[in-house]
């Protein structure tokens, strides 16, 4: 409820925005998601690296931080005036960055770390993604437009041809992780597989014998792939340069931080987002070399590509560089 309530009035804030005058520098608005795929906000907040780096480009920065579950609330929000940055996964981004060229003209920031996703199942028939039958239920966040349905259409069209990279949209159920999670480990329900983010994966691995994994993310793009991104619109970067410089100068910072402290960011992360998981495991993540925290875009490209050629987007991007603004291009990308 709480959520729905910020959505509402952030988004009333954003018409009240689109009738008045510009914002000034020195304002930030950003929203992130749930879970450890957020680290390096985590960090930015945890150690008010905004409100640093602004003070080199000799402004007072204020920084508003909001908490939205699901990429359609973010889109909704950025695209109201209601928020300047928003996070989710490279897929969503992608549609954004399609759907508002030659208008909002929304692009990427920095990629938020390459942090695999494992595709889970509990049936011991299931050992690839050719042993999917209809009898088989897949949850997902957001069935047949999320990060993780787009990228098993990716691979389905690799096994099945184009015209079918649907095929599993038709047992994909949309349940949040932690639901999900809880129904694969129990078993006996019609959930019985889950592509799955850190730290759910990790828990459901350990917790039931019968539950493996079928294929990752990493696997179906050819290696470390970027999860979540943020992005905003060419609006609030063009208007904004020394708040956007400060914003992105200290994502950078926390991503080295992370680097050099891993057991300090993983606190971080219980202490900021109020987790309940064990400082163990989220050591365990933070440590896992699969995962890593970085700004750099690592096989986007692949997402832009592969769903030009399924027609979910419309726009063919030349490279990556085409759907982030200019100072990504400082870390190396793909």
């Amino acid at each position: 409820m709480r959520i729905n309530k910020l959505l509402v009035s952030v988004i009333a804030l954003g018409l009240a925005f689109s009738a008045g005058a510009a914002r000034a520098e020195g304002k930030i608005s950003i929203a992130q998601q749930f879970g450890i795929g957020y680290l390096i906000l985590d960090v930015v907040r945890d150690q008010q690296l905004i409100e640093k780096h602004g003070k080199k480009q000799g402004i007072d920065i204020k920084v508003d931080w909001a908490s939205i579950s699901g990429a359609t609330a973010m889109n909704e929000a950025l695209l109201a005036g209601a928020l300047d940055v928003v996070s989710a996964g490279v897929p969503p981004m992608l549609t954004m960055w399609d759907r508002t060229r030659g208008k909002q003209n929304v692009k990427g920031v920095a990629a938020l770390g390459s942090l695999p996703n494992y595709l889970l199942s509990n049936n011991p028939a299931v050992k690839t993604v050719k042993d999917f039958s209809d009898k088989d239920r897949i949850a997902v966040p957001a069935a047949g437009v999320g990060f993780q349905s787009r990228t098993l259409q990716i691979e389905t069209a690799k096994l099945f041809g184009k015209d079918d990279f649907k095929r599993f949209d038709k047992i994909s159920v949309s349940l949040p992780h932690p639901d999900a999670t809880a129904a694969l480990i129990a078993g006996g329900s019609e959930i019985n597989a889950h592509f799955s983010s850190a730290p759910f994966y990790y828990q459901a691995l350990a917790a039931n014998k019968d539950v493996h994994k079928v294929i990752s993310s990493y696997e179906i793009l050819g290696g470390p792939a970027t999860f979540n991104v943020l992005y905003t619109t060419q609006k609030f970067h063009d208007e904004n340069p020394k708040t956007y410089k400060a914003f992105y100068d200290a994502l950078v910072e926390a991503s080295h931080y992370i680097k050099n402290n891993k057991d300090k960011a993983a606190d971080i992360f219980i202490r900021v987002q109020k987790s309940k998981l064990s400082p163990e495991l989220v050591r365990k993540i933070v440590n896992d070399p699969e995962n890593d925290f970085t700004v750099s875009p690592h096989r986007t490209y692949v997402y832009a590509e592969e769903l030009h050629k399924l027609g979910v987007l419309n726009n063919k991007a030349v490279s990556w560089k085409d759907y982030f603004f200019e100072e990504a291009y400082m870390q190396p990308g793909s």
